[in-house]
């Protein structure tokens, strides 16, 4: 029997902290479904559409073997029986992530108490960044080229000067 494990998020967008949990996710179980979540009444802003967000990420795993990237837009705990999940897998960076993952946690327990929840700490470089970090910080013209992969890195500069990504070919914006 494969162990098929759900690592769920927004990844909008997905930065180096989100690969490394997806890399070590995949020494851990059988199969690793990476799962897009497709906001259908958004609570926080979104930059990226689901499908962009999707092809982003798959870039960016460059053709890692047990990863599959899927959009959702249900429960997680749906979404994961869907599939045949039993395990979830979420990040856990600072202290301050656990109150909200152990509720997290809890509560999917409620609703789907034969799935697990496993959280993975993050590699001690990777804690800073959350995807509201690194879009503030393309916004605004910063360099986020440790943060995300070139080619995540390309789509927001794109996006927030108003560009085709496929065609933003120039330096990496800087400011001081």
């Amino acid at each position: 029997m494969k162990r098929r494990a759900l690592y769920p998020g927004t990844f909008d967008p997905v930065h180096y902290g989100h690969l490394d949990l997806m890399k070590r996710a995949c020494e851990l179980f059988d199969e690793v479904i990476v799962g897009v979540y497709e906001h259908r009444f958004p609570s926080k802003s979104i930059l990226f559409p689901v499908q962009e967000r999707i092809t982003m990420i798959k870039n960016a795993l460059n053709g890692q073997d047990n990863i599959t990237v899927l959009s959702y837009s249900s429960l997680t705990v749906d979404f994961a029986r869907q599939i045949g999940a039993k395990i979830i897998i979420r990040g856990l960076r600072v202290f301050s992530d656990f109150e909200f993952e152990f509720r997290l946690a809890l509560a999917n327990q409620r609703l789907s108490p034969e799935v697990e929840n496993v959280n993975l700490m993050t590699r001690e470089q990777h804690t800073f960044l959350s995807g509201t970090i690194v879009r503030e910080i393309a916004s605004l013209g910063g360099d986020v080229s440790s943060m995300v992969p070139p080619n995540v890195a390309q789509a927001l500069y794109a996006r927030f000067n108003d560009e085709d990504a496929a065609d933003f070919n120039r330096p990496v914006p800087l400011r001081d």
